[in-house]
């Protein structure tokens, strides 16, 4: 379940400086510099051409400038969607424990799924001048993209595989969601609902709904998407059943995006007499341990959080140390978890 995308050739060129920010943003150096220490000093229109010279260029702060510029850091800053979500506490886990027996420790943040938030996040991060980055996914906005390509640290995108800035460690979403499209094909379902929610932020959930929708097109199957107006909890996925229910009667079984949804189906169902997979088959992804809890357990796509973070960690450490990879790109795969609901 590899991907066959080409990495992305870092540039190996040297850090843009606040010459270069002046000269793209036809001021001094001077007017770069009060912009970033005291901007209420500088003209509104002067300003906003600065920063919209910084997110061009490329160029990020150094916070160690100075008397601690020749400090080494011993931190590795990490940035996931979510803090609240199981799948990436088991992410942060497997990486701060090789971090931390290495001797490094995490500086954490959230984007809460937006990526200009990413993008500053990043800025900061970098503006410390940590030992590495780790960050989720491989869509980044324009001047993030920017940004990352210029850095001379180890970074690390994680949780998808493709065509990757430096280090890549994830598994391959479209296959995940065409591998459990295949399966319910293979139960006898002709009538299958994608349910995601908010999926043009949780992209890899799209990513997943891309993969099931081949195969069904494939054959000759409509695939239809319910995309859902608040991220993935169980009450979201309790409405997203009864929507299901009314507004495609024909459909023998969903397909969620994640586990959470489906298992907010899945006691929904039972408080309402709805017989699953009876009545309808329910499907998720993450394989969370709630899906093995519920009655009936959930049939799930189970994906390796805590390796991820490990492996992850323990390739940052590897080029920190200056050791050879075999490769830049790690696949750590999926397993399919049969349970009684689908």
């Amino acid at each position: 379940m590899s991907s066959s995308k080409t990495k992305r050739q870092r540039r190996g060129v040297m850090q843009p400086t606040i010459a270069d920010v002046a000269m793209e943003a036809r001021v001094s150096a001077i007017t770069v510099s009060r912009v970033l220490n005291s901007p209420d000093v500088v003209r509104p229109a002067t300003r906003a051409r600065v920063e919209a010279a910084i997110d061009k260029v490329g160029y990020v702060r150094n916070m160690l400038a100075g008397s601690l510029a020749s400090a080494s850091s011993r931190f590795i800053a990490v940035i996931v969607p979510s803090l609240s979500n199981i799948v990436f506490i088991e992410v942060i886990n497997g990486l701060q424990s090789e971090f931390e027996r290495q001797g490094y420790q995490i500086l954490l943040a959230n984007t809460g799924y937006d990526l200009d938030r990413e993008c500053q996040l990043v800025r900061t991060f970098l503006g410390w001048s940590p030992s590495a980055l780790v960050v989720t996914g491989l869509r980044h906005n324009d001047a993030c993209q920017r940004i990352l390509s210029e850095c001379d640290s180890p970074i690390a995108e994680i949780m998808e595989l493709g065509d990757a800035i430096d280090l890549n460690i994830g598994l391959d979403h479209p296959e995940a969601g065409r591998c459990m499209a295949r399966y319910l094909l293979g139960k006898g379902h002709r009538n299958i609902v994608y349910v995601a929610a908010q999926v043009a932020r949780d992209y890899r959930a799209g990513l997943r709904y891309d993969g099931h929708r081949e195969v069904l097109e494939a054959a000759g199957l409509r695939a239809p998407l319910l995309d859902m107006g608040q991220l993935g909890q169980f009450e979201t996925g309790a409405q997203a059943l009864d929507r299901v229910l009314a507004d495609y009667p024909d459909a023998s079984a969903i397909h969620f995006a994640n586990d959470d949804l489906a298992a907010g189906a899945l006691l929904h169902a039972q408080r309402q007499g709805i017989r699953v997979p009876e009545t309808i088959a329910i499907a998720g992804f993450n394989g969370l341990p709630i899906g093995q809890h519920v009655t009936p357990r959930l049939t799930t796509i189970t994906s390796p959080r805590h390796r991820i973070g490990r492996l992850a960690a323990e390739q940052v450490i590897a080029r920190i140390e200056g050791r050879a990879l075999s490769s830049n790109q790690t696949d750590v795969s999926f397993e399919l978890a049969i349970g009684e609901s689908a």
